[in-house]
């Protein structure tokens, strides 16, 4: 029976059992090699020293199953949270205390004796340390892909918000989120499709915890886009109303913006909220915030709530809004060309202040193309661009009209 070093190996069945002087003198050697790891339990040790000190007395060397328990005790210093680095300096520091205490019969044999039995011990020393290592490895990979789906179902419960609170605050507590503190929400959209939304999810999850600490943040991603939760306190956001949201949505497209792929990032944050439905409802802000700012043609990359709670009031009643577009804006139909050019240039008249200069230079126009398109606008609906007492009700259906995407898209039904 062969090692896989091609040498000869006594099979472990014959090795004799160590008697009550031998156990003793490798319990200390395991306490020994424990305090030289730093307080590594001895325990992850199974039968190496047994091994060790078999392979240095008798020549022994292990077999598979041997090296396979050894396998094992690295998966048990994995789930432990003990690094391969520290496991492998209990081996290494275990296998240099045995060598060191050797029985006195060991130092008396000749020198070719104790070549053989030190070239013995190395044997086992590389074989077992690199099948520690691989099953730390292999335990650690298991972990990883185990978290990452834990966390995926805990991020998905804790955005709908239908989940019981008390098994919420019981799955959220490994990851550091107290859900019973105000946390808020931010969603990061790519301009362009990436290779991978995780390898970015990666690398801002890094800097947010170092900016905002390692507890009560969570980075996941979700339907192409990448999900912070964070906590409110540590951002810098106020609290529920329409106050800043803090630094939370400058530091993510920051990091972002720093990526080779994916530029340029679009941030919407939600307020901040309390309690676990209050990260379902900051979610849904965020979202709502990302889905309008497209809508809108909003530049801006980091878009906070408070910068939308306009368009939020236009949109929350539907019906209404229709009523407005179709009443003002449907005359603008009967133009040459439609309506969208004139509900463009008015856009565009609007977010200029009212100057058509500044309008004309947006829209790549003369300055007298903009006020012919005015009087246009004028003549068709009988509200004048121009007249402060018209113009509100003009920039609200501009708005309105955005927001439904009309005239591109039909207006829905008003009922």
């Amino acid at each position: 029976m062969k090692y896989a070093s091609g040498k000869e190996q006594v099979p472990s069945t014959n090795r004799p059992r160590p008697d009550e002087a031998e156990e003793e003198w490798l319990v200390r050697v395991a306490e020994l090699a424990s305090g030289d790891a730093g307080g590594v339990a001895a325990d992850l040790l199974g039968e190496y020293l047994p091994m060790l000190a078999a392979a240095a007395t008798s020549g022994t060397f292990p077999g598979r199953a041997q090296i396979n328990a050894v396998r094992l005790q690295g998966r048990r210093a994995a789930e432990r949270r003990v690094s391969v680095g520290r496991g492998v300096n209990l081996y290494l520091s275990a296998a240099r205390r045995v060598w060191a205490e050797l029985p006195a019969v060991v130092r008396e044999r000749d020198n070719k004796a104790v070549r053989a039995a030190a070239s013995a011990v190395l044997q086992v020393v590389e074989d077992a340390v690199a099948s520690f290592a691989e099953g730390h490895a292999e335990a650690g990979r298991e972990m990883i892909r185990r978290e990452e789906t834990l966390r995926r179902e805990l991020v998905d419960d804790l955005l709908r918000g239908d989940a019981r609170l008390s098994e919420l605050a019981q799955r959220a507590e490994p990851f550091g989120l107290d859900l019973s503190r105000a946390h808020q929400v931010a969603l990061a959209q790519p301009g362009e499709r990436i290779p991978s939304i995780s390898a970015s999810s990666t690398a801002l999850e890094r800097v947010v915890l170092n900016r905002f600490g390692d507890r009560d943040v969570l980075v996941a991603t979700k339907e192409g886009m990448v999900v912070v939760v964070a906590l409110a306190e540590a951002t810098g956001a106020t609290g529920a109303g329409v106050a800043p949201t803090g630094d939370l949505g400058k530091v993510i497209h920051g990091e972002l913006s720093r990526l080779r792929h994916g530029s340029p990032w679009r941030v919407a944050v939600g307020r901040a909220h309390p309690g676990a439905y209050g990260i379902a409802r900051s979610y849904e802000e965020a979202r709502e915030g990302l889905t309008m700012a497209n809508r809108m043609h909003v530049e801006t990359p980091v878009v906070e709530t408070k910068d939308l709670l306009a368009y939020r009031v236009l949109a929350r009643d539907q019906p209404a809004l229709v009523d407005l577009i179709d009443s003002v804006l449907s005359p603008l139909g009967a133009a040459r060309g439609g309506a969208a050019p004139l509900v463009q240039t008015l856009a565009a008249y609007f977010d200029s202040g009212g100057v058509a200069t500044a309008a004309a230079s947006k829209l790549h126009l003369s300055v007298r193309a903009v006020t012919y398109r005015l009087d246009r606008v004028k003549a068709l609906t009988g509200f004048d661009p121009i007249d402060p007492a018209h113009r509100f009700t003009l920039q609200a259906a501009v708005l309105g009209a955005t927001l439904l995407g009309w005239p591109e898209h039909p207006l829905p039904d008003a009922t």
